[in-house]
């Protein structure tokens, strides 16, 4: 998606002076491959399978699992039926944990180039028509780089870019909230590249 070329301005927020001779600022965005989601796809995995083939062992009178006789000795309704929806639903939801992983979706990049005049903001998605996701907008629509910090049980910490005509768009991962330092580290960084100002810090 390109958009046209129209000046920028922008007076709140905090200004940064003069930028660094650089003209390339690539940051990347991590996506499902994190570490949470392996840990909880080995959980899933391990109790799905457990309490599927408990249910199996129900239904046929036969111990299938090595470490314990009472599977067995279960009615099948309805301890029965029950662990194996439970086994059902957990080796499902592995599955669906080890396809966001293997598709890395969320995961990409924010490229601004000075040179080429324009912002890149890359996203992998779900196999499909939009696999991927590529926004480009020229650099002087970029009006300033918003800091959305929210805590409590559902904390959110998240960088926003506002571009002319077209609202705030994300830059930061989805789901899990990066670190306040993360975000003021990058938020700075990216203001003082584009000059323009930084709010909600």
């Amino acid at each position: 998606m390109t958009v046209s070329k129209t000046s920028a301005a922008s007076s709140s927020g905090k200004n940064f002076g003069k930028s660094s001779g650089k003209t390339l600022l690539r940051q990347e965005i991590l996506g499902a491959r994190r570490l949470s989601n392996y840990f909880w796809a080995a959980v899933t995995a391990v109790g799905g399978l457990g309490f599927f083939l408990a249910g199996i062992s129900s239904f046929l009178n036969t111990n299938l699992l090595p470490f314990s006789d009472l599977p067995a000795q279960l009615v099948f309704i309805p301890q029965g039926i029950a662990m194996g929806f439970y086994g059902t639903a957990a080796l499902l939801l592995c599955l669906y944990l080890c396809l966001i992983v293997i598709w890395n979706v969320g995961g990409g990049y924010n490229e601004f180039n000075k040179e080429s005049g324009d912002a890149r903001i890359f996203r992998q998605g779900f196999p499909g028509k939009n696999r991927e996701i590529e926004l480009i907008y020229p650099l002087k629509d970029l009006l300033a780089v918003r800091a959305e910090i929210k805590e409590g049980l559902n904390p959110k910490r998240s960088l926003y870019l506002r571009v002319k005509g077209k609202g705030d768009l994300p830059l930061t991962r989805v789901g899990q909230p990066i670190s306040l330092a993360e975000l003021e580290n990058k938020g700075a960084e990216l203001a003082r590249f584009l000059q323009v100002p930084l709010e909600g810090l």
